[in-house]
């Protein structure tokens, strides 16, 4: 009787492993055998804009925010976000204000002394020239005279000659002088025109407006890692925020190197949010990375970056919302 209850045992157990062995070789052949890889990521818009301090000229790199809109406010093309602030040009455009003036004096100060001294050398030249004439004839009215006398008529008329070549040089000379140091002094008074004029233009531009609509967000201060607030000193470069259009969704999300080749442009793809994974949002690959590089830092797997855009715009999908693609392999 007990050899018989043993033997028993022994072909159930036989029985058991048998029936377990074909379901993990079920499974197996169900995984070996799967149409689908699936990919975490982060959804982000296909359209957003984002505001940096941009550099105005040679001279301002820096501004301080005097004016931000709220965290996650709803806005629309046009509207503004961001105030920096313009005392620093207005004061420039003050000061350049005062110097042109000066500039401009100066420029008719200058005018004013040149026809003087254009004047000055006209009547000196109107003087040679006669002094130069009555030699000329006194030399001429001489050739009967002795040769001591023509003599000292001749070096008068050499001396008036020279005197007279000298005041021609001269006015001419001056004509140049005069031509180069009023082009010079032009020249400071356009310059001046032209940062005063640079620096109104400057003035509307530091009213930040989006180009679309969207949902103002606020960027980190690089330092505080806070985020962007009225009163911060900001350099060039540095991001103020963004306002992303959320109309469109795109998923940013990575694939295993292995599974790279699977991969292709437009291949369906079946998105679900990790807080609403009931609901499935179709996709379809949009731009597949050409470079291979390390998921992480603390990682040795290498993976490709890819673009998932969404085919249907939904309210329910928000910026940087975790998700799970499914890409469908066919």
């Amino acid at each position: 009787m007990k050899k018989w209850n043993y033997s028993l045992v022994m072909v159930l157990s036989l029985l058991l492993a048998a029936c377990s062995g074909e379901g993990l070789l079920g499974d197996k052949e169900e995984e070996s055998g799967s149409k689908r890889i699936v990919e975490t990521g982060e959804l982000a818009a296909v359209n957003s804009r984002s505001f940096t301090i941009q550099r105005f000229g040679r001279r301002w790199n820096s501004f301080r925010i005097i004016g931000i809109l709220k965290h996650g406010t709803r806005v629309e093309a046009g509207d503004s976000v961001i105030q920096l602030d313009p005392s620093e040009i207005q004061k420039y455009i003050i000061d350049r204000e005062g110097d042109l003036e000066s500039q401009l004096a100066s420029l008719e100060k200058l005018q004013v002394d040149q026809s003087n001294r254009r004047n000055d050398l006209e009547s000196r030249m109107k003087n040679e020239v006669a002094t130069f004439e009555l030699k000329k004839l006194e030399l001429e009215a001489a050739r009967f005279e002795s040769d001591r006398i023509r003599k000292v008529k001749e070096l008068e008329f050499e001396q008036a000659k020279i005197t007279f070549e000298r005041a021609q040089r001269q006015l001419e000379l001056n004509k140049i002088s005069e031509r180069n140091d009023l082009k010079i002094q032009k020249i400071r008074v356009e310059r001046l025109r032209n940062d005063i004029r640079s620096a109104y233009d400057i003035l509307p531009q530091l009213t930040i407006r989006t180009p679309i609509s969207g949902i103002f967000q606020i960027a980190r201060n690089r330092r505080s890692r806070e985020l962007v607030k009225v009163g911060d000193e900001l350099y060039q470069n540095n991001p103020i925020g963004n306002v992303p259009d959320l109309t469109w969704m795109k998923v940013n999300t990575t694939i295993n190197e292995l599974d790279f080749m699977k991969l292709s442009m437009g291949q369906q793809v079946n998105v679900r949010l990790d807080a609403m994974p009931e609901v499935v949002f179709k996709g379809e690959v949009a731009y597949i990375g050409k470079l291979c590089r390390l998921k992480d830092d603390k990682s040795k797997q290498k993976v490709f970056d890819v673009e998932v855009n969404l085919l249907e715009p939904d309210e329910r999908l928000k910026p940087g919302m975790t998700v799970s693609c499914e890409f469908l392999i066919p």
